[in-house]
């Protein structure tokens, strides 16, 4: 992952307007109001009745998630090896029974580091080490722990494409590769991180180090009891229950089987806490409560996922999943996986033919390739595996159709070309459709409609809205629409939202509420003010945000209470992750609206005392200082993040733009180009820089900018909208009108 999206992609995860998914079948939840009371006891006692299930576990990834480190479990050659990078030698050795690392620290020296525990087991194993203030760090030279024959059995860097040094954003004592936050909570059982927001310590904990039985059954006290005295409390003494059958069977004739009892949503949701890209809401997490009530999880935003919401970035299945046509009919996790070894039910393909007939779907009529080669495998062509940290291959689990016509469009990736990759996706296109002439699209049919939303496409604005009120499309699908509404919202637009706050979906309503950010005040409030009391926390957060502005005297005693409830509710889960710059500038945003300009600049220093080299605080902290009359602040603070960020597109805008407003033109277009040269994917820069050029008297440089950010982003709507405009003030009617009939 590149260090120039990696604020984008944390900051996706904590972002107050993101959203995640509940149940779409909310109603069919259990009552969990009222949850009796139960305290986690430990594996110990597990084992008394569930020997099978404790013996498939052992050894498991979730057993081996984190471990003391001893001569049992280190599993890295600490026999004084070495790794180099960068000019940077890493020694790894043994100082009698410790494992030790003699590495640079946090202020570029060598130094030596004791490991506390292993993370992990394969196909790589990383290290812990601990420090005075609580944290543990996860060190990023990791051992490759396949066979030599595979490549392993080596110590390598997790980032190999980038240059870091020691007071880089990524260097392992930096906060971006801090366990406490980043890892822990899907490592152990219990875990609470016990961050001190006033001393800036960690007090983290655990019931049990590794993944346990309670990590998922949840705390199994009234269990117990249950056994004991067999009363009929609850779930057999669990919150809900985990542990129901899900049978399948084929009606005849039929290709694929159907389910004979409700799907369990609750199970996909509990696997969904840690495998899932999301951002944590709360430490009160509540097993059998919709995964919304405590996590964020992320939607299909760019540089997550492609645009046809295949897998880019590393987004742990859940996100995937969503999108499928299986979890569509009632799939879960335990179809496929036995939920204590995780390892496939069935060998190969016999995972798939459970439910997909082998004489439909495993013939060389189906896959049009050799019988029994891995070309035939059912993962092969719908299941495509994207290389992560390196050396550990992550599945696609959105289950979809290879659709190389896509790839030949709009450049998204296929699994035909990944093993045919000496051919164009237009070949493989052309052999899709000579084996299937009548070849069905597939479940997810939203990739055109998110890949003009993302490249400024003129006409994404009505079929954003079409997707979004689309209920044979996935929630999370949907859910994107609708945060790609933002600054799209017109008169019918508000007639979708209002439909769409009352959708199904958790996802959906949080989703369509961050939509709303430009609507105005008088037309937001009536539309997001009954969500205040919604039953998921998501939502509820989301509208505290996006009422943040509405002054209390506007509000009717009952909406105030609501809304209060609320707005602290958002305040609370921001606070749950004070240790992360996001949420600081997030709560720095919240403050803002509310005119609270003393917390908002504590909370915008905050977030750069954690991370100096988070861009965001900068930019939101100098518009503060900058609307509030102290320009001069605003300026030495954006100087200042230059000497501290590497990517500086964004800060050279900004302080192009403060330049322009104190009329100091040269020196302001100077800036608002650099920000355009070192940052061409982003459209915004292109475009302010050319608007910029033109109004101060360079209109024919304004034209060769937008002809230049035009090649790049060849169907954005503004910029071919300004190039009319320009062309036609310039007296070149006959090239305006190509750019005209471009919009039509």
């Amino acid at each position: 992952m590149q260090k120039a999206i990696l604020f984008l992609l944390l900051s996706i995860l904590l972002c107050a307007c993101d959203t995640a998914e509940q149940s779409a079948t909310e109603s069919t939840l259990p009552n969990l109001d009222n949850p009796p009371t139960a305290a986690f006891i430990g594996n110990s006692q597990c084992i008394q009745c569930h020997s099978q299930q404790v013996e498939q576990w052992r050894g498991s990834h979730h057993d081996l998630a984190m471990q003391v480190a001893t001569e049992d479990t280190v599993l890295g050659d600490f026999n004084n090896s070495s790794h180099s990078k960068d000019n940077v030698t890493t020694r790894f050795f043994r100082d009698g029974d410790s494992f030790m690392i003699n590495t640079q620290g946090s202020d570029g020296s060598y130094q030596d580091f004791e490991i506390s525990h292993t993370f992990g087991v394969t196909p790589l194993q990383q290290y812990l080490i601990p420090f005075t203030d609580g944290r543990l760090q996860a060190f990023s030279v990791a051992w490759d722990t396949r066979t030599p024959e595979d490549g392993g059995q080596r110590w390598f860097r997790l980032y190999p494409d980038e240059t870091i040094n020691y007071n880089d954003e990524l260097h392992w004592t930096g906060i971006n590769q801090n366990w406490n936050y980043m890892c822990a909570e899907c490592h152990s059982t219990q875990f609470k991180k016990g961050y001190d927001s006033n001393n800036k310590t960690y007090q983290s904990s655990w019931s049990e180090i590794n993944v346990s039985c309670e990590a998922c059954h949840g705390p199994a006290s009234g269990h117990i009891a249950w056994t004991e005295n067999k009363q009929a409390v609850g779930n057999k003494g669990f919150v809900f229950d985990l542990a129901q059958e899900h049978q399948w069977q084929f009606s005849p004739g039929a290709n694929t089987t159907h389910r004979n009892n409700a799907a369990a949503r609750e199970e996909v949701e509990t696997c969904a806490r840690c495998h899932s890209r999301r951002g944590v809401l709360t430490e009160d997490y509540q097993f059998g409560h919709p995964i919304g009530d405590s996590h964020r999880v992320s939607l299909l935003r760019d540089g997550l996922y492609y645009a046809d919401g295949q897998i880019e970035d590393e987004v742990y299945v859940y996100g995937s999943f969503l999108q499928s046509k299986m979890y569509q009919q009632g799939v879960t996790c335990s179809d496929c996986h036995n939920p204590h070894s995780l390892e496939l039910k069935q060998p190969g393909d016999g995972t798939c033919l459970q439910c997909h007939a082998s004489n439909k779907f495993a013939t060389s009529n189906h896959h049009h390739h050799p019988e029994k080669s891995s070309a035939a495998r059912c993962v092969s062509c719908h299941m495509p595996a994207t290389t992560y940290m390196v050396v550990d291959p992550r599945r696609d689990h959105s289950f979809r159709i290879p659709r190389p016509d896509l790839s030949a469009s709009i450049d998204t990736p296929n699994s035909c070309n990944q093993c045919h990759d000496k051919q164009t996706a237009q070949w493989a296109a052309e052999q899709i459709n000579k084996w299937y002439p009548a070849a069905n699209p597939g479940y997810q049919r939203y990739a055109p409609v998110l890949f003009a939303a993302r490249t400024g496409y003129s006409e994404a604005t009505p079929a954003l809205q079409q997707l979004l009120m689309d209920p044979q499309q996935p929630a999370i699908a949907r859910a994107t629409a609708a945060s790609l509404l933002v600054d799209r919202i017109d008169q019918q637009g508000i007639t979708i939202i209002n439909q769409a706050l009352g959708d199904d979906s958790a996802m959906v309503r949080a989703a369509t509420l961050s939509a709303m950010d430009s609507v105005p005040a008088n037309i937001r409030l009536p539309l997001a003010i009954g969500l205040a009391n919604d039953p998921v926390r998501l939502v509820r957060n989301s509208v505290g945000r996006v009422l943040a502005d509405i002054p209390d005297d506007q509000l009717k005693p009952d909406q105030l209470k609501a809304l209060q409830q609320a707005r602290q509710g958002f305040i609370d889960s921001q606070r749950a992750n004070g240790d992360r710059p996001e949420a600081q500038a997030n709560l720095g945003n919240y403050y803002s609206q509310r005119n609270n300009f003393t917390l908002a600049e504590q909370a915008y220093l905050e977030a750069i005392r954690l991370e100096a080299t988070y861009t965001p605080a900068y930019i939101n902290l100098a518009s503060l200082y900058s609307h509030s009359g102290r320009e001069q602040q605003a300026e030495d603070l954006l100087k200042r993040g230059l000497l501290r960020v590497r990517a500086k597109a964004t800060l050279y805008h900004a302080i192009g733009l403060l330049w322009v407003r104190q009329q100091r033109s040269d020196e302001a277009l100077a800036m608002l180009g650099r920000a355009a040269s070192e940052a061409p994917e982003n459209v915004r820069y292109s475009f302010v820089f050319a608007i910029a050029l033109h109004d101060l008297g360079k209109p024919e440089q304004s034209v060769d900018v937008l002809k230049k950010a035009l090649l790049q982003h060849p169907q954005n709507a503004q910029l071919i909208t300004a190039l009319f405009n320009y062309l036609t003030e310039l007296g070149r009617d006959r090239e305006a009108e190509q750019y005209k009939a471009m919009l039509e």
